[in-house]
């Protein structure tokens, strides 16, 4: 079958600006870092999520690890992560992921995961041993957790508040009127809603949002409010870049001025730390949010 190509739409939408581009991952540390990850076969956001700053990140030395397979249950309209019918939870996981950061002496590690609404938990058990094995191999390395909604199950929620890791990031992606197209499952008030309950449990809290999907400048303003109405800490802000065709398109390429004035406005709000730039994602130089 041909597939038939909108020219026009394809004419219309944006060009790609220079201060995008990126340097193509090289050096000693970036190929440690990669050996690591193959052999212990790990799940990391910087190669499932297609980060732009893998090459900067690895080349650090550092990695964002994805526990809990690769495999969501979500369908997000902007996630390179696959979407389908995740496999079993493997209880090695927690053990081998602690092991990797001794190995590459993380000082400040950063994990995620994919939503697995499939499992009763939600998968915070897992969450739970990760942490715990990160800090008995490695007692000295700070912690940040990028966690899923647990699909408002609170109880869920309420494990990783147990373990307290250094700083728990929700991330809202994007501003209320865009939620159902860009989050399919998700839900604005949730997301808020676990950001109050991580700041009550006595959480160091941060969040996310990608500009670029349609938004407008008023809708960024307010969705920063919102944030900081739930005591956020830390807001990132950063370009949304289309993963594939099949994912939703970019409307608009934000301009670095305009990512400056975010930040400046966002630590007039009250935000303790803002990272804002068109290359910024959620775990970027996540080591300087601790203050």
């Amino acid at each position: 079958m041909t597939e038939i190509i909108d020219e026009e739409n394809l004419l219309s939408r944006p060009r790609k600006p220079k201060w995008l581009k990126v340097k193509l991952p090289t050096g000693e540390n970036y190929r440690k870092v990669r050996a690591l990850v193959t052999e212990h076969k790990l799940h990391t956001i910087c190669e499932s999520g297609s980060c732009p700053n893998m090459g900067e990140c690895w080349g650090e030395g550092t990695a964002t690890f994805m526990i809990l397979g690769n495999i969501c249950t979500r369908s997000c309209g902007f996630c390179n992560v696959q979407t389908g019918r995740p496999d079993e939870v493997d209880i090695y996981e927690p053990g081998r992921v602690a092991q990797s950061v001794k190995l590459m002496g993380v000082k400040h590690a950063v994990i995620t995961s994919v939503d697995r609404d499939d499992l009763k938990d939600g998968g915070s058990e897992i969450w739970a041993q990760t942490i715990r094995a990160i800090r008995q191999q490695s007692p000295i390395t700070t912690l940040e957790t990028l966690i899923p909604d647990f699909a408002g199950k609170w109880e869920n929620l309420q494990v990783i508040i147990d373990v307290a890791p250094e700083i728990v990031s929700h991330n809202l992606e994007t501003v209320r009127r865009l939620t159902k197209q860009v989050r399919i499952q998700a839900k604005y008030d949730r997301s808020l809603e676990v950001l109050f309950r991580l700041k009550k449990g006595g959480m160091r809290t941060k969040s996310g949002v990608m500009l670029g999907l349609g938004e407008s400048h008023e809708e960024v303003i307010e969705t920063m409010q919102d944030l900081r109405s739930v005591d956020v800490d830390i807001l990132t802000l950063g370009q949304y870049l289309q993963p594939s065709p099949k994912h939703l398109p970019v409307e608009e390429f934000i301009t670095p001025e305009r990512f400056e004035e975010y930040r400046i406005l966002g630590k007039e709000m009250g935000f303790r730390y803002v990272e804002s730039g068109p290359l910024v994602r959620s775990s970027y130089h996540a080591e300087k949010h601790l203050f």
